[in-house]
């Protein structure tokens, strides 16, 4: 099972960058390049504990749903999405955040297991695993914008 783990260093504070991770307007924004659109659930604001939301959008030439749920939360220091329907065999999100002292440091563990037995592992090592890596990276850079500018005041108030 593919594992991205990514580390980024944010010059804001813990409690922002939380609720950013979490703010279903900011992920809209950051993944524009594939028209996600959050339509069932929990569709604007920020996301709780034991709350879904389910995702539309075009990922590798084909329109997906995903549906995930928060499933763990300590807030401002950790919070857990697991796909609850989809195309992966399973897929969880842990978001960890370490406040240092000019930031925090955002930390996440992507787990996710495609279908297909063989073919899917060969497919993962071949693209898969890197393109779900670029659309964190994505996900992280808007993050960090949004964070460290005055921006993070219009998607959060």
């Amino acid at each position: 099972m593919p594992l991205i783990h990514l580390t980024n260093f944010i010059a804001a504070p813990a409690e922002r960058v939380f609720d950013l991770s979490r703010n279903i307007s900011l992920h809209r924004i950051s993944m524009q390049h594939t028209g996600e659109q959050a339509i069932a659930g929990v569709t604007s604001g920020l996301i709780q504990l034991n709350e879904t939301v389910t995702w539309q959008a075009k990922h590798l030439f084909k329109n997906r749903v995903l549906k995930v749920q928060i499933t763990q939360m300590q807030p401002f220091h950790f919070f857990e999405d697991e796909m609850q329907e989809g195309d992966f065999v399973l897929m969880k999100h842990a978001h960890h955040f370490k406040p240092v002292e000019n930031g925090v440091i955002m930390i996440d563990l992507f787990r996710f297991e495609t279908p297909y037995g063989w073919l899917g592992k060969i497919m993962n090592s071949i693209f898969l695993t890197r393109y779900m890596q670029q659309l964190l990276e994505q996900r992280n850079k808007v993050i960090k914008v949004y964070a460290e500018t005055e921006k993070w005041k219009t998607v959060l108030t």
